[in-house]
């Protein structure tokens, strides 16, 4: 069975135009888009979404910019999904990502930095759930 993990497309990157490029990356990558959708978050959902990070120093300008703009969710499936969307996605700072990576493309900055990925299965299914209800997948 195909391993699921959610990847979004930023505030940044859909304002700059980028999904169109972002999900030919996808494709030529192999992955199988099953779930996607464009969404606008509220303050709120965006701190519900990324709870586990409420104690540090990024916690509140990340929520505001997650909730600054239109955001595309998509759930990605293919073999090792997980560690291959990191692998296509880069660092997380894009000055540190490889050439190539849609970071290094298409980021600014370690908060703007074009795109999302779950770090493991479990929280891969947690973020599913946070946006794709059961009655939805």
């Amino acid at each position: 069975m195909a391993e699921k993990t959610l990847a979004i497309i930023k505030p940044d990157a859909v304002k700059k135009k980028l999904i169109g490029k972002i999900i030919q990356k996808i494709e030529e990558e192999g992955f199988k888009i099953s779930g996607l959708k464009m969404i606008l978050l509220t303050k709120e959902e965006a701190q519900g979404f990324y709870i586990v990070h409420k104690d540090k120093h990024f916690y509140d300008p990340l929520t505001d910019f997650m909730s600054s703009g239109e955001i595309l969710i998509m759930v990605l499936e293919r073999e090792n999904t997980i560690s291959h969307w990191r692998e296509v996605m880069g660092a997380t700072d894009p000055a540190l990502a490889q050439p190539g990576t849609l970071r290094q493309m298409y980021g600014s900055s370690v908060e703007r930095n074009a795109t999302h990925g779950s770090d493991s299965p479990q929280t891969a299914e947690w973020e599913i759930n946070y946006f794709y209800k059961s009655e939805e997948k």
